[in-house]
């Protein structure tokens, strides 16, 4: 496979250039799931303090229900669709993060 010392050098430049593309794709993956994350917390802050502001004006027991009830609704759906954003952005880095190594792979084989 190596049969001269230009061939371990070139061997060696291109696993660090795959090093890079894939710390590359991790980075720019990263940064994508903690601004998600980050808008996630800021909206789930404002919806759980509107609907606590809701629940403090309310003059029944069953109005209190009802706020409540939509609140944890509306908190669910939205944690659930955050979920699936989620595992479709870690997909995403899964897949980007192993595409330069594909090449290394193919040639084990």
């Amino acid at each position: 496979m190596v049969k001269s010392f230009e061939d371990l050098q070139q061997v060696g430049k291109e696993n660090v250039d795959l090093a890079v593309k894939a710390f590359g794709a991790v980075s720019s993956k990263a940064q994508a799931i903690a601004t998600e994350v980050a808008d996630y917390s800021r909206k789930s802050f404002e919806e759980s303090t509107a609907a606590f502001e809701k629940l403090l004006g309310v003059k029944s027991l069953d109005k209190a229900i009802e706020v409540q009830t939509d609140y944890a609704k509306n908190a669910y759906e939205g944690f659930v669709s955050q979920a699936n954003k989620l595992g479709a952005l870690y997909a995403d880095l899964a897949k980007e993060t192993y595409k330069p190594f594909e090449a290394i792979v193919a040639k084990a084989k």
